[in-house]
């Protein structure tokens, strides 16, 4: 009985330690993929899922977002002639594939979860509702949010901005393949320079792609700080709820 109350102790002092005690994980489809080129690689989600699982083993309360580019990207779609409109539905669509199978694994690790949808199949999901996802925060559950913000025309970048916002997250993290935001692509320019810290304007005034421009005009008026890391290294969720200098921050 003292061992277990003295584990307690231990963990409420821990997570009084913690630079934040609420994220929101922004995932792309395609870093979903692994090295394939379409689809959903196993392994992959399994490594995220397991990132995951390590805050929130630290009491850290984590939502996720997640994109759907590896299934179906609808302004691609657009582009070569279907409109827009049904694309993007169908974007929306393969975000709640891609939410289902990143729950399957949080659930194999013995993750509680809730896929939260912005277009309702009562089979597969909840219906988004804010003080329910919030409820599921507070009792230690992952919520997943799926379907974008369940209307055309409108990025998953966008939908995270926003139920960052509604959930009262302290932060976004944006989980891509680079390790933080450079002045330009540093896979096709090696000198690229990467930024530790810069302001929601310089990303707006150099175009440098971290997020669209309504969600960092979102994260602008309201204050939220995002971090852009490579999602692919172990432990990075962990070391940035922890306080530690990983990826780009982009705040004020």
């Amino acid at each position: 009985m003292k061992q277990k109350i003295e584990d307690r102790s231990q963990k409420i002092e821990e997570k009084h330690k913690l630079k934040y005690k609420r994220i929101l994980l922004k995932l792309s489809g395609e870093a979903l993929m692994g090295d394939k080129g379409y689809g959903i690689d196993p392994f992959t989600v399994e490594f995220v899922a397991k990132e995951i699982k390590k805050v929130v083993c630290k009491g850290i309360q984590a939502a996720v977002v997640i994109g759907g580019g590896n299934i179906f990207r609808g302004v691609e779609a657009s582009v070569k002639g279907m409109e827009r409109a049904s694309a993007d539905y169908m974007g929306m669509l393969a975000t709640v594939i891609n939410a289902l199978a990143l729950q399957n694994s949080l659930e194999k690790i013995g993750l509680q979860t809730r896929v939260q949808s912005a277009i309702e199949m009562q089979e597969l999901a909840e219906p988004y509702i804010r003080r329910k996802a919030v409820r599921h925060l507070e009792k230690g559950r992952v919520v997943i949010f799926a379907a974008g913000t369940g209307n055309p025309y409108f990025t998953t970048d966008t939908a995270a901005a926003l139920r960052a916002m509604e959930i009262g997250a302290d932060v976004i993290l944006k989980g891509t393949k680079v390790d933080g935001v450079y002045s330009a692509d540093p896979m096709k320019k090696p000198d690229a320079k990467k930024y530790e810290e810069i302001s929601y304007i310089d990303v707006l005034k150099y175009n440098l792609k971290v997020m669209d421009f309504t969600a960092i005009t979102l994260c602008m008026d309201n204050g939220l700080p995002i971090v852009v890391f490579n999602i692919k290294k172990a432990d990075n969720i962990k070391k940035i709820v922890e306080g530690k200098k990983v990826g780009t921050i982009v705040k004020k």
